[in-house]
């Protein structure tokens, strides 16, 4: 009686066992012949994990040397345009650097001023110094959108003070590309005389205080694209390093959304640029996201959506597609989608 009830307990355990083990494998695989569709039948060339994610794909914004975080003017879910300040690190070190240059700068142009200039020196006198003053102007006018910006996100300004300190940044940069062409221009013509000493020690002097200012730049991290902010781990007082993990901030467009699916490699010569492909998330069941294959990465490599831990020798290896979706509807950045890739002919 004892031996019946064992024998009984085991066979329960060994029907459970493998009931979890169904629950945790994958729901799906390139054999399958039905899947989300308005019809209930279709057909299926590969089925894969993806994640949401913007077009732009997700900007991890990172610091090129160590420093200690001194404002974060954003917050998630902010939008944000290109040039404006995320976060910023502490510049006291730069201010003073960038200080000593312009005195340098102003020091050697003095010097350069009280000696007479020669005729044929003139020309290029002007245009170098008509770069440098352009230089100067973007940097003014920089400092002058990141007021502005300040100012709107506390409420305090209103949109068209930002816009016209956009406007004023643009117009500095443009004039500033104008005057370093209209410089190259001058100095690439034969009959240009070389600087004078004096003329050759304000050049260095400039070229310092332009590295000043680009070391000074370094500490204001900037939005690359206008985008919003998906998240931020950046806080006032931490030390941010290059190598930080998480990223201190997270930037995308999300005006349009793609998925990035991971598609097993055995079934890499079943996948065709433009190939239909329906998106299903676990969300939003029963409904059905349209989209189309938008590129195919050119190697295979380790699963990111399902990492776990050290890589394994058993584990399989994946090919990254990109999957466009013109109308992503409740979709969610980061949200994990399951990704049915069709197996019919496009219809013209």
């Amino acid at each position: 009686m004892l031996w019946r009830k064992r024998k009984s307990a085991l066979i329960v355990a060994v029907v459970l066992l493998a009931a979890g083990s169904t629950m945790m494998a994958p729901t799906f695989s390139a054999d399958e012949t039905t899947g989300p569709g308005a019809g209930g039948q279709s057909s299926w060339e590969a089925v894969a994990l993806g994640r949401v994610e913007p077009r732009s794909g997700e900007i991890r914004m990172a610091v090129t040397a160590p420093g200690r975080i001194v404002d974060v003017p954003v917050k998630a879910n902010e939008e944000v345009f290109a040039g404006e300040l995320l976060f910023g690190l502490d510049d006291e070190e730069a201010l003073t650097r960038l200080a000593e240059a312009d005195a340098q700068v102003a020091l050697h142009k003095r010097a350069r001023n009280d000696q007479p200039t020669p005729a044929a020196s003139v020309d290029r006198r002007k245009a170098e110094d008509a770069a440098a003053d352009a230089e100067r102007a973007v940097a003014d006018a920089r400092s002058g959108f990141d007021a502005a910006t300040a100012e709107w996100r506390a409420g305090r300004a209103p949109r068209a003070d930002l816009s016209a300190a956009r406007s004023a940044l643009g117009r500095a940069q443009d004039r500033l590309v104008e005057q370093r062409a209209a410089l190259a221009k001058l100095k690439a013509q034969s009959d240009t005389p070389l600087p004078t000493r004096l003329e050759g020690e304000l050049n260095v002097a400039r070229t310092q205080w332009t590295l000043a200012e680009a070391a000074l730049q370094k500490t204001r991290i900037r939005a690359p694209i206008d985008g919003t902010v998906l998240q931020v781990d950046a806080r006032k007082g931490e030390l941010a390093l290059p190598s930080s993990e998480p990223p201190l901030l997270v930037l995308g467009d999300v005006s349009d959304l793609r998925v990035r699916a991971e598609v097993d490699e055995q079934y890499l010569g079943r996948l065709r640029v433009g190939q239909r492909v329906t998106v299903r998330a676990g969300a939003f069941r029963g409904r059905d996201f349209a989209g189309k294959i938008a590129a195919i990465s050119g190697m295979v490599g380790p699963s990111r959506i399902n990492a776990r831990g050290a890589r394994k020798f058993s584990d399989v290896d994946v090919l990254e597609v990109v999957v466009d979706l013109p109308n992503p509807g409740p979709l969610v950045v980061g949200e994990q989608v399951d990704v049915y890739f069709s197996a019919e002919p496009e219809t013209q």
